[in-house]
């Protein structure tokens, strides 16, 4: 069957389009939702709070998460905070303004009536979040703070100290109980999902493994959200907790949904740096740090003196001699890349020269250390768990590291995939941010999704089909449950010599090295038949000890890692194939003389979409053409 790519944009100004949407929407008698039912996979701020909204409207709601409680489901690592156009700074917000910041901030390669839905919702989410009791910081005379971010001239983030996903995600999390009390959402903890079942063309159910006991199950159901999340660790080090993959949105690729844009990667630029081998994954510093702390490196090259005894004009501030419109708060990708250029110059500090200075000390002197507690204690407190030094007395080191994934399953304007009843949120699809996400934007994009965008686009689909139909006697699921098993005694059969995690180091060598923060086609030629013997002898020569019947995290991470395995394989394909340079996919044939990204808005101004060809075959690439009206294709300027 050929994938429909119909964005299903409405018509008419973009300030409308989703009043209308909503308007033109089909509904369900309130009376009949409770015969429909809904699997949310994924309990984070888009799958948590899509499966508490659906079932306070009345629907029957299975969720699952692999983790033991949905509030350890990876939104809760989100620092900073979380955008909302409420100009309560009265410093020239607005909706529009946020809508500009994020097209242009993708670098244009982001759907414009998506992006103005998110920055439209957005003021909408705070409220919601505030009734639900998020402690968010406040002004000495009650009112909500703000702090800026990078990508913006104005202070729009709304921010919980530098705990902000925690508090979003409890808030969520106490939504989504009352609906478990309430008997209208059935929780299912520790189970993680193994394939997606399609039934004449729809998404029915899904197979999953319960973590616990081993045992392989089908659920089904009417519709299927998942809200798993992006795939970061496919790189192995990553600021991803360990447990993130990309099982289901692999597994639904697998079966029929698009993937588009795989190769856009953000890079963060404020990670602890790499200390030793040892390390399975990297701790983020919250950008909400660069508007107080000044980013440097001395200006000569292998010097090597403690930061203190650099004198200031022999500081290199390197991000506000570059980009003096915004400095520190440039955007993400640019401010990597920025880091990478003068570590590559031997500027770098620390070990290995792979590090570059985030000093406190003169807001420290301007405002005092206990307002600068105040607002980054926590993070001060982590830091110095971590590295054992004190960013009040010396300047916190940090190098870019991989982040989010802007790239995830195709959809529509409905957030529905290329399989019917299936729908995609969050961070596993690929819809709101383009090339680069602007800092702040995750936890508002989630939100967004499962509250209020989720609930109005899968009801108008369940009020055109029939509830219910189907039972686990269908040959489809029979046919799913069968192949992960097999799937699972393939991998405990194997009984090689190297372990999952030597893969997977392996594995995130290579794209870190070829499909990371810099990619040329020489290298991107490298990679692909690297991965593929890679893959080969995994398949081969990977060991998995224990059995399927118990708790067992090496074959947790096998099943993961043979996906992470086909997956940057497609992405190295995706950064091949494009050639120019937008956001955080930076070919280095393609820059401006200055150093910037060069894209090519005639041959790529569209998202580019995948479609599985089944093992023995390359993969399809269509594209989906974007067109801007409202914000006008300019070279991004940060200067």
């Amino acid at each position: 069957m050929a994938i429909n790519l119909d964005a299903k944009i409405p018509s008419g100004p973009i300030e409308q389009k989703w009043n209308k949407a909503k308007f033109e929407y089909k509904l369900v008698n309130p009376a009949n939702k409770r015969k429909y039912s809904v699997i949310v996979v994924g309990t984070g701020l888009a799958g948590g709070a899509a499966a508490a909204a659906l079932g306070e409207l009345g629907y029957n709601v299975k969720a699952f998460c692999f983790q033991d409680s949905p509030r350890r489901a990876h939104s809760i690592a989100a620092q900073g905070g979380i955008n909302a156009a409420k100009n309560y700074q009265n410093d020239g917000d607005s909706v529009y303004r946020l809508f500009y910041d994020t097209v242009k901030g993708g670098d244009f390669r982001a759907r414009e009536a998506n992006v103005y839905r998110l920055a439209e919702i957005s003021v909408n989410i705070i409220d919601q979040c505030v009734a639900q009791g998020v402690p968010f910081a406040r002004e000495y005379g009650g009112v909500l703070a703000n702090r800026s971010f990078g990508g913006a001239q104005v202070s729009r983030t709304f921010y919980a100290r530098g705990q902000t996903g925690q508090q979003l995600l409890l808030g969520c999390y106490q939504a989504l109980e009352r609906q478990i009390d309430e008997g209208r959402v059935q929780m299912y903890a520790r189970h993680e999902m193994l394939d997606v079942v399609v039934i004449d063309g729809r998404a029915r159910g899904i197979v999953t493994r319960n973590l616990v006991t081993g045992a392989i199950d089908v659920h089904l159901a009417d519709a299927v959200a998942l809200a798993t999340g992006g795939y970061g660790n496919v790189f192995y080090l990553s600021t991803n907790a360990k447990g993130s993959n990309a099982t289901a949105i692999w597994r639904a690729y697998k079966k029929g949904a698009a993937f588009a844009n795989p190769c856009f990667t953000q890079i963060h630029p404020t990670c602890i740096p790499v200390s030793g081998e040892y390390q399975s994954k990297l701790t983020l510093m919250s950008e909400s740090l660069r508007n107080d702390g000044r980013i440097w490196v001395p200006k000569k090259q292998g010097d090597t003196r403690a930061a203190a005894q650099i004198p200031e004009d022999e500081r290199d501030y390197y991000l506000e001699r570059m980009y003096p419109s915004f400095g520190n708060l440039s955007p993400r990708d640019i401010a990597s890349r920025a880091a990478k250029r003068v570590c590559d110059e031997g500027r770098g500090v620390g070990p290995g020269g792979l590090g570059v200075y985030l000093d406190f000390s003169d807001a420290i002197g301007r405002l005092g250390k206990k307002t600068i507690e105040e607002r980054y204690g926590n993070l001060f407190e982590i830091y110095e768990r971590i590295t054992g030094e004190d960013p009040y007395s010396v300047p916190m080191r940090i190098y870019p590291a991989v982040h989010y994934t802007m790239g995830g399953l195709w959809v529509d304007y409905n957030l529905e995939s290329t399989i019917p009843g299936l729908f995609v949120l969050g961070e596993a699809n690929f819809s709101d941010h383009g090339a680069n996400r602007l800092g702040a934007s995750a936890l508002m994009q989630g939100l967004a999704d499962g509250y209020f965008v989720a609930p109005y686009t899968i009801g108008n689909y369940l009020a055109g089909i029939k509830p219910g139909g189907v039972d686990e006697s269908h040959p489809e699921c029979k046919f799913a449950r069968e192949e992960a098993e097999n799937r699972v005694k393939t991998l405990l059969s194997i009984k090689g010599k190297k372990t999952v995690d030597e893969f997977h180091r392996a594995l995130g060598k290579i794209m870190w090295d070829k499909c990371g923060m810099g990619r040329n086609a020489a290298g991107l030629d490298e990679a692909l038949p690297l991965i593929q013997a890679l893959r080969e002898e995994f398949w081969q020569n990977v060991t998995v000890p224990g059995s399927g019947g118990e708790v067992n995290q090496s074959l947790e991470k096998a099943t993961r890692l043979a996906d992470f395995l086909e997956l940057g394989e497609l992405m190295v394909r995706d950064a091949r194939i494009r050639e120019e340079s937008c956001g955080g996919h930076f070919r280095e044939e393609y820059q401006t003389q200055d150093g910037e990204a060069l894209r090519d808005d005639d041959k790529f101004c569209h998202g580019a979409v995948w479609e599985y060809q089944g093992s023995e075959q390359a993969p399809v690439r269509h594209v989906e053409p974007l067109s801007f009206e409202h914000v006008h294709l300019t070279q991004r300027s940060y200067k």
